[in-house]
């Protein structure tokens, strides 16, 4: 049985403007184990999709889905009380913004230790020490000095390592990391993901990685799955997608990776991601895409069929197995 399966998920905002459609018919089928990346540009409703699932979204957003159900719980019936004892405990989430994401009135280890005594019930005895082995888990120094500083007094790298051991302190089932890398030096990036990959090996832990970063993605996912306005407009394997994308616009992410540069400067893709009064008619990428035609402009893209994968596009790319990207 999958861990998680999401089918048709959407995510609406009322604004004072009108409704905006953030996610549009998200899907995810998520093993235990795997390994998954959600790429795409700020504004594709990456981080709002997963936020949907664990129930944080404000009360102006709207959600409505087909399926969502994780590990046998269905979230779209769940009561409040039931999701407050799976959020923390088997989903967890490493937020984007550590320095904004931890309680600056607290202790970093006051804070992991509620998570403890909430939800396991430990005594005071055993909080403390498990707060102590999971900071030595994920390399934090001098783990017992450390518990009671404050986030204002740790480092960026350090405030990220307090919230992975946050966010791993229950043993959960699946982690998502909403951009774990993000202003943190090249060093310390290495440093998270690795940490983040052998805390996955060592627990057998479902692990979804939201990012931007197709290095990232490279170097830790096993599936992958491209958002661009709120839709997937791509998903494969992570060799495959690296070899032979078929959206135009993961073509396009991919060219602009500096180790992939053939001219002096870096190919970029004209425009920005359509908002809520100048989505397109057609394929919501068409006005930006190279290869466009008359029909991707007039009508919504189909999605293509097993032989090359999910890929929403009128005409998907690198179809023939001798063609690169």
């Amino acid at each position: 049985m999958s861990l998680l399966e999401v089918r048709n998920l959407c995510v609406d905002f009322e604004t004072t403007s009108g409704r905006f459609r953030a996610v549009d018919g998200f899907d995810l089928t998520l093993n235990p184990g795997d390994i998954t990346a959600i790429v795409g540009e700020s504004g594709s409703g990456k981080s709002v999709a997963f936020l949907a699932m664990m129930g944080l979204l404000p009360w102006t957003a709207t959600i409505t889905s087909d399926v969502m159900k994780f590990d046998g719980h269905d979230l779209n019936v769940i009561t409040p009380k039931q999701r407050r004892q799976i959020i923390g405990k088997d989903m967890s989430m490493i937020f984007q913004e550590p320095m904004t994401s931890l309680n600056p009135c607290y202790t970093v280890g006051f804070q992991i230790k509620e998570a403890l005594r909430i939800h396991l019930g430990m005594d005071r005895k055993a909080r403390h020490a498990r707060a102590i082995e999971l900071f030595e888990q994920v390399g934090i120094p001098a783990p017992e000095t450390r518990l009671s500083a404050f986030p204002h007094q740790m480092s960026g790298g350090m405030n990220q390592r307090v919230m992975i051991a946050m966010a791993i302190a229950c043993k959960p089932k699946m982690l998502i990391a909403d951009e774990p890398t993000t202003a943190l030096d090249v060093t310390i990036q290495a440093q998270i993901l690795e940490l983040l990959t052998s805390l996955q090996e060592e627990t057998g832990m479902a692990l979804v990685l939201i990012t931007h970063d197709m290095g990232v993605v490279a170097e830790t996912a096993q599936q992958v799955s491209v958002q661009y306005a709120g839709q997937k407009c791509e998903q494969q394997e992570v060799t495959a997608l690296f070899t032979r994308p078929h959206h135009p616009y993961t073509a396009a992410l991919l060219a602009a990776l500096p180790e992939r540069a053939t001219t002096k400067h870096l190919p970029t893709i004209p425009g920005v991601v359509p908002g809520q009064f100048d989505r397109p008619k057609g394929c919501l990428f068409s006005p930006r895409c190279s290869i466009a035609t008359d029909l991707c402009r007039e009508a919504p893209p189909p999605v293509g069929g097993a032989e090359i994968g999910f890929a929403r596009c009128h005409t998907p790319i690198n179809l023939n197995a001798e063609e690169t990207a």
